[in-house]
């Protein structure tokens, strides 16, 4: 029966690497490492992990997939073999998850499959873009190039995400504070004054009436409110995961006011281009690469859009004629798509629109984060301000009545 064994070794040149293999013993790990050229220093069975791995704990983040992605095409320019490159990234890597999909990786290479097919089983990992890319190196004889190529692209892509999740930081932070002081003054405050306004007796204004109902609702039927909130949060994301549902949501965001849905367009646009880019200057061929950039664009509006590319172009026709019937796509991209395919400098035009955009969403997030702050800081006053004034009401109407 085989099992896993932790190795340590040295290769003739003294440099350390350390790994995992399946075995049937020590001794077939040994001879296999031998066989290697590598010094043994030490084999031991790995023993079972008993930590419990929560799933969100064990994703793979993307720093360190463009970290691994530099490290290999360094490697591999320097004439290292692939096998070799993939022991190193295994002992260097501090990405559990990483090492963890880097030991199935040079395990199958080891079984002789090429470097893209190995990757492309571990789709939650290494997506179609980086698989075709890698793919289109190891075709060409240029890994090392495209493997740069996938690193440039993962870091645009993150530096993307980054400027959206930073526009929404402020107006999280502040709803959940806004959620936290209306809970506590409901739960809280608003009884002090139900017990006070029962002792005057009389009938009390109806906003005060409103916001006393509210607090026994929360203080008596908490549970319900809880299991509710949680219903709708499985529910909708139950519903964003569905096609249909992520059909009428990705289109309800393109047209979401306060300069949202024209942050969301800027976003898909600069996202398609930069990975059309990559894809071609790769070498990838067109008609893959029109499905790959369709299948990560993020934006069913712009999936169906290369839908239209695609027939397009079996058909004899072009790229940039269907770009300029979408309305996800401003007619400036179908234009400059349109002359890249006159000039034979394709990857270059989408380039240039993957850069513009990517600055479009820089000052796009600006600005709406300076729309926000004001409309959020409104917000909470407006409701901190109704509760006092629900409670402060009926003192102001037995001040009369003692006048």
């Amino acid at each position: 029966m085989s099992a896993t064994y932790v190795f340590k070794a040295i290769d003739l040149v003294g440099v350390q690497s350390k790994g995992e293999l399946d075995a049937d013993s020590k001794q077939a790990v040994n001879d296999q490492l031998k066989s290697r050229g590598l010094i043994v220093l030490d084999i031991a069975e790995k023993r079972s992990s008993k930590e419990i791995k929560l799933p969100w704990a064990n994703r793979v983040k993307s720093a360190d997939l463009t970290i691994m992605t530099r490290q290999l095409s360094t490697m591999v320019s320097s004439g290292m073999t692939i096998l070799r490159a993939l022991y190193v990234l295994e002992a260097q890597t501090e990405s559990d998850a990483l090492k963890e999909t880097l030991v199935v990786v040079r395990k199958d290479v080891e079984a002789g499959l090429p470097l893209s097919d190995a990757l492309e089983r571990h789709p939650k990992v290494f997506d179609p873009l980086f698989v075709a890319m890698t793919r289109a190196g190891e075709t060409g004889g240029v890994l090392d190039s495209a493997l740069i190529r996938v690193a440039d692209q993962l870091e645009k892509a993150d530096a993307l995400r980054r400027q959206v999740k930073s526009a929404m930081t402020y107006p999280t932070v502040i709803i959940t504070f806004a959620m936290i002081v209306v809970l506590a003054l409901v739960t809280f405050l608003v009884p002090v004054f139900a017990g006070i306004f029962k002792e005057f007796g009389g009938q009390l204004p109806l906003i005060t009436r409103v916001t006393v109902a509210a607090s026994d609702f929360v203080k008596g039927y908490w549970y319900v409110l809880i299991a509710g909130t949680a219903g709708a949060i499985f529910g909708f994301r139950k519903f964003k995961k569905s096609p249909r549902g992520r059909e009428i949501l990705q289109r309800a965001m393109l047209k979401a006011p306060m300069k949202i849905g024209d942050i969301v367009q800027k976003v898909a646009l600069a996202r398609w281009s930069r990975t059309f880019s990559a894809l071609i200057t790769a070498g990838v061929p067109l008609l893959a690469a029109l499905d790959i950039v369709g299948k990560t664009a993020g934006n069913v509006v712009v999936e169906q859009a290369m839908d239209k590319v695609v027939e397009s172009v079996k058909s004899g026709g072009t790229i940039a004629g269907p770009l300029k019937e979408s309305s996800v796509f401003p007619s400036m991209v179908g234009h400059m798509v349109g002359v890249g395919e006159e000039t034979g400098a394709l990857d270059a035009m989408l380039s240039k629109i993957a850069d513009f955009y990517e600055d479009q969403v820089a000052a796009a997030v600006k600005s709406l984060t300076a729309i926000i702050e004001p409309i959020m800081i409104i917000v909470v006053g407006a409701i901190v301000g109704f509760i006092v004034i629900a409670m402060y009401m009926p003192m102001f109407s037995l001040y009369d009545q003692i006048k």
